[in-house]
């Protein structure tokens, strides 16, 4: 799992940019709202608004990132007002942020803008609760969330918009085919619904004044998942980096709180770990907002240890409720989730390679976008398959078919980004060999991407000159990789995968 987070692939140190920027962004927010007066409070909201527009806007190109970042008011200041009118009115309140709950989850449907826009939403209330937000306050609140949107826009599509050289590090959106509930967004609205309407009851019986932590982990559960085994390991994941996180607290938060420039450290440290570990660890992403929520409890002068055990418990009681949820209400099953991004990723793997081969013959594609897409897919995979490669689960031979899957599915992305780098050397120039190597790469992935299986053609060993070509050696190993998915996928049938 550390190996993971902090060893991964990193191309083009996209991680490493994403997180630096949000960093430098939120950092950014926080100090102007300083600067202008606000209160710790319009702060925090500030640095929350700055880091959500960061973090959740993912639009394929700039100009829509910009777009739906200056969207996020019109979605947020209301709910901000909704959540401190009905603050002294708890039934009113509960209802209208399961509403919010239910919304934000449907509008998935309308791709990475409706996401970004759901998830401010609910945050946007989520932190009206946290904050105690009554009416009075709304003034200063709205202009620290204004102020910090400007904040983080002025980073992003100004001082550092490396999206304009380079892909950035985008969220794969949910299949949404289907009308009515066999579509996966709305059977996802209807059972986060439910999940968080069993949380916030059972979590307001744990605690009157934090209920709204076990709402908050049903919520962040279903975001970016699927399939009821995605969910069910995402509760688990959740649950788990929780847990790390409060033992952190305890030697981390609880001592040093106190201590300004420390609690700040810790928590820009903290921010950076959120962003560089979020597509590759949901685990350590939770311990970072863990850590860095106990720091902000802690200069909101609330907490100590009785609140860190409680997150522990409103954030079990918020996991249960969605894996209810998706196992009792309009279930999702994993095998056609599965099938879908697994065939997605080989024709993003054929695409790559086309485009470095196209490249090495003189033109001018670039197959960087395409090997940053082809990682944000992957990693969609690995959460489908979670629940079969899990070490607790019982199915021991799909989990090795599973297993063989992602290993497969690594090496080819492993020969992808090393095409992809001597594609990108101006010495490296085409060969006669390549495009036979690519036509038979192309016919490996149609292969085992066609509805019906098709003979596979049994690859010979690669000549010594082809080795010592490092085009050709890469391209060798990917025709090899392609050939033995041909095994797992083909062999019983690729629907045997999930469940």
């Amino acid at each position: 799992m550390l190996k993971r987070a902090f060893v991964a692939p990193d191309p083009g140190r996209m991680r490493l940019r994403f997180a630096s920027r949000a960093v430098l962004g939120i950092g950014l927010a926080v100090v102007l709202c300083g600067a202008v007066g606000h209160s710790l409070p319009g702060a925090v909201t500030g640095g929350l608004a700055a880091l959500l527009a960061l973090f959740t806007v993912t639009d394929p190109t700039v100009r829509g990132q910009a777009v739906t970042t200056a969207l996020l008011p019109a979605v947020g200041l209301p709910v901000l007002a909704l959540a401190a009118l009905l603050h002294d009115l708890p039934l009113a309140r509960d209802l209208a942020f399961l509403a919010v709950v239910g919304a934000g989850v449907y509008a998935r449907r309308w791709g990475p803008r409706g996401h970004s826009l759901g998830v401010f939403g609910f945050m946007t209330f989520f932190a009206a609760q946290f904050l105690h937000i009554e009416p009075g306050r709304l003034p200063e609140l709205y202009t620290a969330v204004l102020l910090s949107l400007g904040a983080a826009a002025v980073v992003r599509f100004g001082v550092w918009c490396y999206e304009r050289r380079l892909p950035a590090p985008a969220a794969v959106a949910a299949p949404t085919g289907g009308t009515g509930l066999r579509r996966i967004t709305t059977r996802q609205a209807v059972q986060a619904t439910v999940g968080a309407g069993f949380a916030l009851a059972a979590g307001q019986l744990l605690s009157d004044q934090r209920w709204y932590w076990a709402v908050g982990a049903t919520w962040w559960v279903f975001v970016a998942t699927t399939s009821r085994g995605e969910t069910v390991v995402r509760g688990f994941r959740r649950f788990l980096g929780t847990v790390l996180g409060i033992v952190l607290g305890f030697a981390v938060a609880v001592p040093l709180h106190h201590e300004p420039v420390v609690a700040a450290t810790v928590i820009a440290v903290s921010v950076f770990g959120i962003f560089y570990t979020a597509h590759v660890s949901y685990t350590w992403m939770m311990l970072a907002v863990t850590v860095m929520a106990s720091m902000l409890y802690g200069l909101l002068g609330v907490l100590d240890p009785a609140l860190l055990a409680l997150r522990v418990g409103e954030t079990a009681i918020g996991a249960l409720g969605a894996a209810l949820a998706v196992v009792l209400v309009l279930p999702v099953t994993t095998h056609s989730v599965t099938e879908a991004w697994v065939e997605r990723a080989l024709r993003c793997v054929h695409a790559c390679t086309a485009e470095a081969a196209a490249r090495l013959a003189g033109g001018d594609a670039d197959p960087a976008p395409r090997v940053a897409e082809l990682e944000a897919v992957l990693g969609r995979v690995r959460l489908s398959l979670a629940p079969l490669v899990h070490p607790l689960s019982p199915l021991r031979h799909r989990k090795g078919r599973a297993r063989q899957v992602l290993a497969l599915l690594d090496a080819c992305a492993h020969e992808v980004r090393g095409l992809a780098s001597v594609a990108a050397d101006p010495e490296a120039s085409h060969d006669a060999r390549l495009a036979a190597a690519c036509r038979r790469v192309e016919s490996a992935v149609e292969a085992l991407t066609v509805p019906a299986p098709r003979p596979h053609a049994v690859l010979a060993a690669p000549h010594t000159a082809d080795i010592e070509l490092p085009v050709l050696a890469h391209l060798h190993a990917l025709e090899r990789a392609l050939v033995e998915l041909a095994v797992p996928l083909r062999g019983a049938g690729r629907a045997t995968l999930g469940a």
